[in-house]
Formats: C-alpha cells, structure tokens, sequence
C-alpha cells in the first residue's frame, strides 16, 4: 500500500511514498491511542530523571491538551538553542515543539514534522494560544505532514537546521539511514542531530518486526544500538556520542513473551555535522555562558566541563566544540600549550548504552567528569 503526502502548503507532493508500516503506525497513534494511558506497555513514557528548571517552566506553559497527546520516551533538550532554527522529527502533539519554542526565544523558529494528521490537528490548534501566552509578536513555531524519511520532499530546505530533535519516532521507521540521510541534508554546517530512541541488544527478528503492537510500541523497530555507529558512520555524521541511558521495562508479560531474551534501553545520542577530526586532542575551557548551565555544562557521558576549569578532550569532541554552535561557548588552548601535570588521556571506544544505564542504574555518576578534574584530582581547585 503506498500514499500520496501533503507538503508544507498543503499540495500535494511527488517522491516519497509511505510503506504499510506507516500506515500502521498512522493508525496506531492516529485512532488506537487516544492519550498516554493507552499504551500497552512502559517504552513511551518518560523516564523519571531530573529535569533542569527553566525545561521544567517551559512545559508547564504547555497547553494540556496537547500533552495529553504525548507519547515520548526522553526528554530531547539539546543546550544552546538561542536563535536557533530547530526541526522535530515526529513532533506529534506537539509538547516538545511549544517547549523549544520558549528556548530559541523569537530570533529563533522550531518546526515539527509528522505524518499523523490527528496529532498535527492538535498541534496547530494552539499556536496562537500559546504564542500569546510567550508574549511572541508572530509565531516562531509551524507544523508540517510529511515523513521523516523525506524532508526535502515536504518542502522543507537543505542547510537550513541548527538543530534536530526526535524522541522515540526514529524506531517507527522501517529505513533508518534514510532518516539520518534526509537529516543530515537539511542540518546546516555545524548542525547537531540530538534524539532520544530506543535500542536492543542485538537484531531483532522479523516475526517481531512484523508485528503491529510491538512496532507501535516503539520495540518492534528498535534499531541494535552498534548499527546506529554504523549508520551514521555511512550518512556522514561524527560519531554518535552517548548523552544518557536508562533500561526499559516492558510491564506486559504477553509482549515480554513475544521478545523473548532481547532487552531494550532507552538512549540519548548527538550526532554532528561536521568536518572529519584530526588525530589530535585539545585543552579547552568551558566559559559558563549557556542558559541552564552556568555552572557546568554535561555535554555526553564522559564530558561534564566545569566553568574555567582546563580539560583534555578526545580529537572528535574537541572537532565538534569547533565546528559547531558551541564554537562560542568554548576557549581552546593554543596547539601545542603543555596540559596540567594532571591531566588524564580521553577515553577512547565507544560507550555501550545498557553498561551505562546499570551503571546510572545502580550508583550516582561523579560529579566532575572532565579528564583533567576527575572527582580525586585537585589541580583544577
């Protein structure tokens, strides 16, 4: 079964035609779930974790009709959002959308794509509810039909995002590098893909794939988390680094049946698009200046920066603190300025999702991170 997709403007367009995947996903979050109490299993609720105050006002001034409609499994805030152009993938209702709107402030614009009219009804229902309520002179949010695996198709353009969210939606799609492809043409220079997903520990196999409940439960789709490495390794972004984890438990012993020894985490993941990282790591300095994070700034599970405190950074950090709109937020030490007798080496590898969500699972991460000012050290006092 195929079908025939609405642009920005409300033409239809050519290209991109939905699978019967979509149209069961369509329908299972267009007319089976009708709000959060629905769902069949724990896989699209947010996970309890702290929230930073300002994220915490911002969705309070959601209107609750629209977070009624929410079905997300993270909360996907990237730092540094002021005057950016943001895209959300899947934005449903809506919720993220209203919230980001609040952050990129009006210098900015936050745009959501979906392709469930239902949810989209929603979501354009308050606009002008809620820019009244920011005090916002015209909107700086819209609302656009279209698949996440054709944006430009949608209508919306190549290099025009510094910043693309997505929360739970990627997993619904049957072709995941298409999605990373089409994202990545739309970011511009320096964008940043930062979503929140979910993943297996391993491939799943078609009988699970195939079915509807646990695609529509953000399961059947789940992606093995190394692929991710390699998909986006394909498409040409940086290599994914791991913000967050948390373990999912599915709490329905018919579904639980059906996956059988899988396990599934819930993940954060930033991605960029930047150009390749040289070999070298770099001494740089945090200056505080970001909104919610004056103290310290936690960019992934390895990098918590203190304000003025020197760390040694890993060549494809340091090569996306270059390149991208932390660029400003950050002072690098000139190439070759001698590292504090201190400093430890970066961590090389890759992180492994379900190790990390034990590990936040079953003990409090150290409060400092940084090579350099490890929780033992005390050069950096």
């Amino acid at each position: 079964m195929t079908e025939t997709k609405v642009s920005k403007t409300g033409e239809l367009s050519s290209g991109f035609v939905g699978s019967t995947t979509h149209v069961d996903v369509k329908d299972y979050y267009g007319n089976i779930l009708k709000n959060t109490s629905d769902l069949k299993s724990n896989v699209c609720v947010a996970p309890t974790q702290p929230i930073p105050s300002h994220i915490r006002q911002a969705l309070k001034r959601v209107h609750p009709e629209v977070t009624a409609k929410y079905y997300g499994c993270g909360l996907v805030v990237p730092e540094c959002l002021e005057g950016c152009r943001v895209l959300d993938l899947g934005s449903g209702s809506g919720q993220d959308c209203y919230m980001l709107s609040q952050l990129v402030g009006e210098r900015g614009h936050v745009t959501g794509i979906d392709m469930t009219p239902d949810q989209l009804e929603v979501a354009r229902k308050f606009i002008d509810h809620h820019m009244l309520d920011f005090g916002f002179e015209k909107p700086n949010v819209d609302f656009v039909q279209g698949y996440i695996e054709a944006l430009t198709d949608a209508g919306l353009k190549e290099n025009s995002f510094d910043v693309i969210i997505s929360n739970c939606v990627v997993n619904l799609s049957p072709d995941k590098k298409r999605v990373l492809s089409e994202a990545y043409k739309v970011l511009k220079d320096g964008g940043e893909l930062y979503f929140s997903d979910v993943y297996s520990t391993g491939r799943l196999t078609q009988e699970i794939k195939d079915h509807t409940v646990l695609w529509g439960e953000c399961l059947g789709g789940a992606l093995w988390w190394q692929d991710l490495l390699q998909l986006a390794e394909e498409v040409g972004f940086s290599t994914p680094q791991l913000v967050t984890a948390s373990v999912i438990t599915v709490n329905n012993k018919e579904l639980e049946a059906l996956l059988g020894d899988y396990q599934f985490a819930s993940a954060t993941y930033r991605l960029f698009k930047v150009p390749k990282a040289s070999s070298e790591s770099s001494l740089v300095i945090y200056n505080g200046n970001i909104t919610g994070a004056k103290d310290s700034l936690r960019f992934d599970c390895r990098y918590t920066f203190k304000v003025d405190e020197v760390v040694e950074v890993g060549a494809e950090v340091a090569n996306v603190l270059a390149h991208s709109r932390f660029r400003e937020e950050f002072t690098f030490q000139p190439p070759g300025a001698p590292a504090r007798s201190c400093a430890v080496k970066p961590k090389v590898g890759t992180v492994n999702p379900f190790e990390l969500a034990l590990q936040l699972e079953t003990a409090s991460p150290p409060v400092a991170t940084g090579p350099c000012c490890g929780a033992e050290s005390s050069c950096c006092k």
